[in-house]
Order: structure tokens, then C-alpha cells, then sequence
């Protein structure tokens, strides 16, 4: 049986690169859904481009449209910012980067950041010394998320993006290592579905500690509107209802497909679930 409810739902910008935030916004409000989960990258938020007043007319605008803003995603996942790399200055900078992120999360007043560990080479030449420097880098950053109410959402990749957390036995094995109260861990469906996990795997595994879930459609990448792929959405939503998840589920919609007629994704993708959710 699901449990989980409609108001658990979150939209995400990334398939409106090409157009204004506040279609995103208005589109989202239009769909019926409350929350947001604001991806972190021009031309919507580019913090490094932004001045604090610029921060706060984007926090105006979620607010004036009664949306809850439940995780702020700074882009990551594209060169240059690699928490684990082997050099120093690119591993200071990277830190800096999400060190940054975080007090923008905090006046955005955003109660959840997601990060990823980075990447060591592909060889795994340099695995070891790559893991131990993301491991630090994250413990800084949980560290630092106290101070500004933000809690760190570790997010898995796929194989071709890390050979870091690219699993759920990883994943397990670098939160045990933090051993931190200001982390958990998320699933994103794409990289779960390639590993051939699924939700309930998380649950047993993480319990309490799984904050958030990227729940897109794929077969199982693309992360593509719901209905597009084939990922069983009934099956996981019964999986994360049975094992007590009370925490979002965010559209983290990317393909280029959509970047023409982002709305369309999005309706489709809301229609889709809400004849699912409670």
C-alpha cells in the first residue's frame, strides 16, 4: 500500500536551463505541487555571480508563491569541482565551492544540501587516497552545515560518473566512516536501477538515515519524465511507503528532450504520480 502523500512531491529547474526561473516556479505552482528542490546553476542561481540581495529576491520569489524550498542542489557533477581530486588547490577550491553552497542554503533557508563524493581516477590508481579526501572534505562540510541549519543529502553516482559512492555498499561504508549526525544518504533512481537495487535495499540498509530520493522515470538512466521509461514507480513507491519513508521525492528530470517544452515533463510526470500518491 502507499502512504506517502501528494504533498511529498518536489519539482527541479534543471530542464529549464533554457528559460526564466519563474516559469519554473509559475509551472510549478500550475502542477499543484508545493515543493522545490532548486538546482544550483546559470542562468537561474549561480551564487558566484549573485549578490546577497540577488539570493534573497530568489528566496522572495519561492516564498511569494507559498513554495517550500526542501534542497538546494549546487551543480557538481561537471568539471571543474571534484571534492577528491588529487591536486590540493583543486580540492580547496572544490571545498570552497560547497562550503559557499551551504551558507547560500542557509539563507535561502533551505534545510537540505545534496553533495556527491567527486571522483579518483578511473584506474583506481589513486582510489584510496581520492576516497580518503572526499571523506574529509564531506565531514567538513557536516561540520559547517550545523552552524547554518543545512543537512548533508550524500547522493550515489553512476559507474561512469564516480568510483567513489557509486552503490549502496559504498554509499553504507562512507557514511559509517563519517560517522556524523548531520549527513544521510538519498537514492537517485537512475544510478539504483544500473546497480540493480532497489528502494527497499535502501530502507534496510539506511532506515531513518535515507533523507531524500530522486524519483525519476529511465530504462533505468535518462533520468526521464514519469511514463517515458520503464522503472517500476508503483513497485518503489509501495517499497518506500512499507519501509517508513516520510521524507520528498524530487523530479530530477535532465534529458535534453525536454529543454524545448519543460512544462510538458513536468505536468506529465505530476499527472503520472498523483494517481499513485495518497
Amino acid at each position: 500500500m502507499i502512504t506517502i502523500g501528494k504533498d511529498k512531491l518536489v519539482t527541479m529547474n534543471i530542464q529549464y536551463k533554457y528559460w526564466p526561473l519563474k516559469k519554473f516556479l509559475d509551472d510549478t505552482v500550475d502542477c499543484g505541487v508545493q515543493n522545490i528542490e532548486l538546482w544550483g546553476a546559470a542562468p537561474h542561481f549561480h551564487p558566484e555571480d549573485m549578490t546577497y540581495a540577488d539570493i534573497q529576491k530568489v528566496r522572495r520569489e519561492i516564498e511569494t508563491r507559498n513554495l517550500s524550498l526542501v534542497c538546494y542542489t549546487p551543480e557538481q557533477c561537471v568539471y571543474p569541482i571534484n571534492m577528491a581530486a588529487e591536486t590540493e588547490p583543486e580540492r580547496r577550491r572544490s571545498l570552497k565551492f560547497f562550503e559557499d553552497s551551504i551558507r547560500v542554503a542557509g539563507e535561502l533557508h533551505c534545510p537540505k544540501m545534496l553533495v556527491t563524493t567527486g571522483w579518483g581516477y578511473f584506474d583506481d590508481s589513486n582510489k584510496e587516497e581520492a576516497w580518503e579526501h572526499a571523506r574529509e572534505g564531506i565531514y567538513d562540510l557536516c561540520e559547517l552545515g550545523l552552524e547554518h541549519g543545512v543537512k548533508i543529502a550524500l547522493e550515489v553516482l553512476r559507474t561512469d560518473e564516480s568510483n567513489l559512492v557509486n552503490n549502496l555498499p559504498s554509499l553504507c561504508k562512507m557514511l559509517k566512516e563519517l560517522n556524523h549526525k548531520n549527513v544521510g544518504g538519498m537514492i537517485d533512481n537512475a544510478p539504483m536501477g544500473f546497480a540493480g537495487e532497489t528502494p527497499k535495499d535502501y530502507l534496510d540498509a539506511l532506515g531513518k538515515d535515507l533523507i531524500h530520493v530522486h524519483f525519476i522515470d529511465g530504462t533505468p538512466g535518462g533520468h526521464l519524465a514519469w511514463g517515458d521509461g520503464n522503472l517500476p514507480a508503483e513497485q518503489y513507491l509501495e517499497e518506500l511507503s512499507a519501509g517508513g519513508y516520510e521524507n520528498y521525492l524530487s523530479l530530477e528530470i535532465t534529458s535534453g528532450r525536454y529543454y524545448m517544452d519543460p512544462t510538458a515533463s513536468v505536468r506529465q510526470s505530476v499527472d503520472y504520480l498523483f494517481k499513485l500518491l495518497k
